[in-house]
């Protein structure tokens, strides 16, 4: 079984590179043309011929022109299955690509953006290799002029960068006799943040660095947002302009910059190993986050400032995931 799943692994490298010399690296939007779908025969094709080349020998052994005229109806009805699963896919658009990044142990999700022009194109599915096994997603429906999205799950075992070399979007329509399919090389990667399950507590005192917290000098200030005007509140801060575009009466709010202000160092992490650091600076990260509280960080070839918010978030552990082992 072993040498099996080596040589079915070497033939698997080998045609991922002769499709990938064959139709190149893909931008988007990428349209699909008749040279790069490919049609073989299912299962279950493969079984109803062996059930059409029976009764032809049947057919022909009895010399039962009725047998013989079925087999053959049956057989034209198989060519143009094989016809309307490759034009199923044949001339659709892929428009947009994007992969949802995800912690180490738990799923992520691959998005394609695909459109269709003239009929309505039926069950396509995207699909990719995830070691042995092949993941696959739900089937869709496209209309003609309209863009829907198709969504894949993939589990992100381990912490990383991990580039999606090779997509499959594929179709078994109308009757799942024939799968044709396309390989996609799109510029993606799914980013495996480190799993946040640190032992260490997120502290809000007392020194600058360890997860702890930095003062702000006097007077600093960041802006929250706009509330409604209440009485009392200071004249300079309502905001005239929308005021005067007919808008409500709104008051900018601002809040003191680092009340809880922290630093996360890796180097301050140093009795712990290369993962169980990453993890417990996840975690503290996320638990800033939850707590709106600004954070920077620092690593050994990596700085980066104090901030907040989701971008904030996804660039400090997204240089989590970039340490190299």
């Amino acid at each position: 079984m072993a040498i099996a799943a080596r040589i079915r692994h070497r033939l698997d490298e080998r045609l991922a590179a002769w499709v990938l010399r064959r139709q190149g690296a893909d931008s988007l939007p990428v349209e699909i043309g008749r040279r790069r779908l490919y049609v073989l025969p299912t299962r279950a094709g493969i079984g109803f011929g062996v059930l059409l080349f029976g009764m032809l020998l049947a057919g022909l052994n009895y010399a039962n022109s009725l047998a013989l005229f079925l087999t053959f109806l049956l057989a034209g009805l198989v060519l143009a299955a094989m016809h309307m699963c490759h034009g199923n896919l044949l001339g659709c658009r892929i428009v947009a690509a994007r992969v949802s990044p995800t912690f180490a142990g738990e799923e992520g999700r691959l998005e394609l953006v695909v459109e269709a022009d003239g009929a309505t194109r039926h069950d396509w599915s995207i699909a990719i290799r995830d070691g042995d096994d092949v993941v696959q997603g739900d089937p869709v429906q496209v209309n003609p002029g309209v863009r829907a999205s198709m969504h894949l799950h993939i589990t992100g075992a381990r912490r990383g960068v991990h580039p999606l070399d090779r997509v499959r979007l594929t179709t078994t329509w109308p009757f799942g006799l024939f799968r044709c399919w396309t390989w996609l090389h799109l510029p993606c990667e799914l980013i495996v943040y480190p799993a946040a399950r640190g032992s260490l507590p997120l502290r809000t005192g007392g020194g600058r660095r360890h997860g702890q917290h930095e003062r702000a000098s006097p007077g600093d200030e960041e802006w929250r947002g706009l509330r409604a005007y209440r009485d009392g509140d200071v004249p300079r801060r309502i905001a005239w302009k929308a005021y005067a575009r007919g808008g409500p009466l709104l008051v900018g709010e601002y809040a003191a910059i680092g009340s809880d202000r922290h630093e996360f160092d890796f180097d301050s992490l140093a009795p712990l190993g290369l993962e169980a650091r990453l993890e417990q600076l996840s975690r503290w990260i996320v638990d800033a986050e939850q707590h709106g509280e600004p954070y920077s960080l620092r690593l050994p070839q990596t700085a980066i400032a104090t901030g907040r918010g989701a971008l904030h978030r996804h660039r400090c552990l997204t240089a989590l995931a970039r340490v190299p082992t």
